[in-house]
């Protein structure tokens, strides 16, 4: 089940959750508000700015590379949407590490080829802790790091459109990958609007 939400203000999320359960006819997308921005460094430790991606909806999600069980879920899930989208390039994809000690470029390139990530259209992101944790604050992502490693966060996955706007957000990693699908196919199809 997907979880549609507005963002408040830049800090502060859940104002409205819709559950879209059997929708028969395609539905315009909520218009959350602007997509925080961000500059990180991918997996090939090259720096790259979300701000380069307009023109293409954008998929935002959080993980780490240590996590054994959710995040390799999660990953999965959307490699597998990015492969029935076919060849388009109009749709990237960014990861975004919530352990930036040791989530390296090389620990997140090892981890992008494991899972078949299509690394023309996935970016897998990592920063300092403060670059990190501004990122995490503006998307209202819940982060805290335990002492024996291991990274709780929310999963959130986002789908921005071309202009840079919050369309909708899932949260966890439950979701129906073909929902998700169809939310990218529509806001692919809004060609002159965002």
């Amino acid at each position: 089940m997907r979880r549609r939400f507005l963002t408040l203000a830049p800090t502060a999320c859940l104002a409205l959750v819709v559950p879209s359960v059997g929708r028969s006819a395609p539905e315009s997308l909520p218009r959350i508000g602007p997509a925080p921005d961000f500059t990180l460094i991918n997996q090939e430790g090259q720096p790259v700015a979300s701000r380069s991606w307009r023109g293409k909806v954008t998929v935002v999600t959080f993980l780490f590379t240590g996590c054994s069980q959710t995040c390799p879920l999660l990953t999965a899930k959307l490699v597998g949407i990015q492969k029935a989208l076919g060849p388009a390039g109009e749709v990237q994809f960014a990861a975004i590490s919530v352990d930036p000690l040791n989530d390296t470029p090389s620990a997140l390139k090892a981890y992008a080829q494991a899972h078949s990530a299509d690394l023309s259209r996935f970016a897998f992101l990592t920063g300092t802790m403060a670059q990190i944790d501004d990122v995490v604050r503006r998307y209202a992502v819940y982060r805290r790091a335990d002492p024996g490693g291991n990274v709780d966060h929310t999963f959130l996955t986002s789908i921005v459109d071309r202009k840079g706007t919050l369309r909708v957000q899932y949260i966890g990693t439950r979701f129906d990958p073909k929902e998700f699908l169809a939310d990218l196919r529509a806001v692919l199809a809004e060609k002159g609007s965002g």
